[in-house]
C-alpha cells in the first residue's frame, strides 16, 4: 500500500499524462467540423421525447424546452470524443493491463448508442425514442458481462478495497459488482445528459479526479486514458454550453459512463465513486424517486419533471444556472472523493 500523496512519477511521465489530454483536445478540436458538416448534411436531428419513461406525456419537458426544440439540432456528436480517445489511447497509450478494458468498454458502449441514435434519428419502426429499453439493457449488460469476465481472469482481479477498513476478497462475485457498476454508471451519465454542457462538464471533473487517483496509484496508462477523455470533453464542452451547437447522444453518455464505471473498478475505489459521481447518483435516484412515486402513489409525483435538472428549470432556474450549479456540485463532490481516498488508505 502506498502512503499517502505518495507520487513516485518524474516529470516526464506526468508530461506525457497531460500530453494524452491535450492530444485528444486537438483532435477532437479537429473532427468537429468534419462531424458537423455530416450531421447537418445528414439532418441527424436529435427527435425531442414526448413521453416519459413511465409513459405518460411529458408535459412538463415539452413546455420547459418547447424553445429549444424549435431548432434543428443535430445528435450523435459523442462520435468526436470516443474517435478521439480511441486514436491517442490506440496509437501512444494502449496497456493490457490498463487501458484496453476501458477502451473496449467505452467503444462497445458506444456502438450501442450508436444504434439507438440512428433509430431514433431515422425513426426507425416508429418510435421516436429509440432503442427499446429492455434491448438497450440487455445490451449494456453484455457488453458489462464480457468486460467483468475480463476483469476477473484475464487480469486477476478478485477483491475490492473499503475506504478506511481495507480490501475483501470476493473472487468471482466480482463479475456480477463489475455488472452493477457498469450498468449503473452508464445509465446515471444517460439521466444526466438533459441540459446543454451539463453531461460533458460533469464528466469531464470525475475523469479530473481519477486521473489524479490513477497517478498516485502508479496506474500511469490509465491516468493517461483519463485525461485523454478529459481532452476530448473539454473540446465537446466548448460546443455543447448553452446553446448547444449539437447534443452527445446515446453514443457518447453510454460511452462515457461505461468507461467511468470500468475505471472505478480499476483503481479499485467502487465505494467513492458514488461520491465522485454525486450528480450522477441523485440524477438517476430521482428517475428511481419519480417511478416509484407514480406507481405506489396513484400517479402522484415527486419532482415536476424528472431527471432532477428539469425539476430545477420548472421551479424557475434558467438552464445555464441549473447547469453551473450541478459543476460546482460535482467538483466539490470529486474534491470529496480525493480527500477520502488519501485519508481512507488507497489501495
Amino acid at each position: 500500500m502506498t502512503t499517502s500523496l505518495q507520487i513516485f512519477a518524474d516529470s516526464s511521465t506526468i508530461e506525457q499524462i497531460f500530453m494524452f489530454g491535450l492530444l485528444s483536445f486537438l483532435i477532437s478540436m479537429v473532427l468537429t467540423p468534419i462531424y458537423t458538416a455530416a450531421a447537418f448534411s445528414g439532418k441527424w436531428w436529435k427527435k425531442p421525447r414526448t413521453t416519459a419513461i413511465s409513459g405518460e406525456v411529458a408535459t412538463v419537458y415539452q413546455k420547459l424546452h418547447a424553445a429549444k426544440h424549435q431548432r434543428s439540432i443535430p445528435t450523435m456528436a459523442g462520435i468526436i470524443f470516443v474517435l478521439s480517445v480511441a486514436l491517442v489511447t490506440i496509437v501512444g497509450n494502449l496497456s493490457r493491463s490498463e487501458t484496453w478494458l476501458p477502451l473496449a468498454a467505452m467503444v462497445g458502449a458506444g456502438l450501442i448508442g450508436l444504434l439507438d441514435d440512428i433509430i431514433n434519428i431515422r425513426g426507425i419502426g416508429g418510435g421516436i425514442a429509440g432503442m427499446r429499453a429492455k434491448v438497450k439493457a440487455a445490451l449494456l449488460v453484455g457488453i458489462a458481462l464480457i468486460g467483468g469476465w475480463w476483469f476477473f481472469a484475464k487480469l486477476g482481479i478478485t477483491g475490492i478495497n473499503i475506504p478506511f477498513f481495507g480490501d475483501w476478497h470476493i473472487g468471482w462475485l466480482i463479475i456480477p459488482l463489475f455488472i452493477l457498476v457498469i450498468f449503473s454508471t452508464a445509465v446515471a451519465v444517460n439521466f444526466s445528459d438533459g441540459l446543454d454542457g451539463l453531461a460533458g462538464g460533469l464528466v469531464a471533473i470525475a475523469f479530473g479526479a481519477y486521473t489524479v487517483i490513477a497517478i498516485i496509484e502508479q496506474k500511469y496508462g490509465l491516468a493517461g486514458f483519463c485525461m485523454t477523455v478529459v481532452g476530448a470533453l473539454l473540446s465537446y464542452t466548448w460546443f455543447n454550453i448553452y446553446p448547444a451547437r449539437f447534443f452527445m447522444g446515446d453514443v457518447g453518455s453510454f460511452a462515457l459512463g461505461t468507461a467511468l464505471g470500468v475505471v472505478a473498478m480499476l483503481t479499485n475505489t467502487v465505494f467513492l465513486l458514488p461520491i465522485i459521481g454525486l450528480v450522477f447518483v441523485v440524477e438517476a435516484g430521482s428517475v428511481v424517486i419519480q417511478l416509484i412515486s407514480k406507481r405506489l402513489r396513484a400517479g402522484k409525483k415527486v419532482f415536476l419533471s424528472s431527471p432532477i435538472h428539469h425539476h430545477f428549470e420548472a421551479i424557475g432556474w434558467p438552464e445555464t444556472k441549473v447547469t453551473m450549479r450541478f459543476w460546482i456540485i460535482g467538483q466539490m463532490a470529486a474534491f470529496t472523493g480525493l480527500i477520502l481516498f488519501i485519508l481512507g488508505g488507497n489501495p
